[in-house]
């Protein structure tokens, strides 16, 4: 499994909130960071972006956002607009003039994820990720973004489902813009998947993460030494590669105890830890609870969620 397949199959990325916003005039709204990822596409006009006070961006018809960790933005039709303080919600919203017809649509909404899995894997996704409609060469993300778009313009029976179904879809074809693009990114998994030595021990350590990696054979792998390899993987990535490793262990032994379909000795082996034991003292440190406890927690949300 490769990076990228792997990381999504533990998100396991649901819509929870997607709805029309529309503007009219001039107008201009600013809203609180929240924790939920959030992605926006521009269904007609434009209008300026701007997250935790950062200069703006424009975003025009067809051009997708998202961000996975979602800061203190403001939207606005022009750089001098007045801004509004924004109420998060499900509803449909207009700005600007209320008595005229919309001269911008967008379709916006946020996803859920595990709360612990979103917090140690995060990290490791850019903090921004913008395709351009006029510049994106992956048609496969153009089309559902069109469908999307069609979608959400019409009133047809199950418009809903068929909405929120496409819109996890752009989620992976929006990562995978991402690490495909030419722009430059903050250093986290997809820089490192740049990489081609980087990539080879990142493509070793998803797809064998019980085995006992050591720095040196990853170092092998990429073709460096040992010192060059912990180097350029701590730039591009983020963090040391025994760190990186020790992170996506304890992530994909989260996500068992969530599954409740295997002993604790059986996690702790898929995991890479010599025994239970050892995997219980390590989780403990890291998480704050034992493994049971935590899959205890775990079960008695599940069961209230129903």
């Amino acid at each position: 499994m490769d990076p990228l397949t792997s990381i999504i199959s533990v998100l396991k990325p649901a819509t929870v909130v997607s709805k029309k916003i529309t503007a009219s005039g001039r107008w201009g709204v600013q809203y609180d960071a929240y924790e939920a990822p959030s992605f926006a596409i521009v269904i007609e006009g434009r209008c300026l972006l701007s997250l935790d006070g950062a200069p703006p961006f424009e975003l025009s018809r067809g051009d997708f956002v998202l961000i996975p960790r979602m800061p203190a933005f403001c939207l606005t039709s022009d750089p001098d607009a007045m801004l509004l303080k924004g109420v998060p919600s499900a509803d449909a919203v207009h700005h600007g003039d209320q008595d005229s017809a919309p001269d911008f649509q967008m379709l916006g909404g946020s996803f859920e994820v595990g709360q612990l899995n979103k917090a140690l894997l995060q990290p490791l996704l850019p903090s921004v990720i913008h395709v351009w409609a006029s510049e994106t060469d992956t048609s496969r993300l153009a089309r559902t973004i069109d469908l999307i778009v069609d979608e959400s313009a019409a009133d047809r029976p199950g418009r809903d489902m068929i909405v929120r179904s496409l819109l996890e879809v752009v989620l992976i074809e929006a990562l995978r813009s991402a690490f495909l693009g030419a722009n430059s990114l903050d250093p986290g998994l997809f820089a490192g998947m740049r990489d081609p030595g980087i990539a080879r021990s990142l493509h070793a350590m998803h797809g064998e993460p019980s085995r006992a990696w050591t720095v040196v054979e990853l170092a092998a792998l990429a073709g460096m030494s040992r010192s060059s390899f912990s180097d350029r993987f701590s730039e591009l990535v983020g963090r040391a590669p025994k760190d990186y490793l020790s992170n996506w262990r304890m992530t994909l032994a989260i996500d068992a105890l969530g599954r409740n379909e295997a002993s604790l000795s059986q996690i702790a082996e898929e995991a890479g830890y010599e025994s239970a034991s050892a995997f219980s003292t390590a989780f403990r440190r890291r998480i704050g609870c034992s493994p049971g406890a935590f899959a205890k927690s775990m079960r008695a949300n599940q069961l209230l969620s129903r």
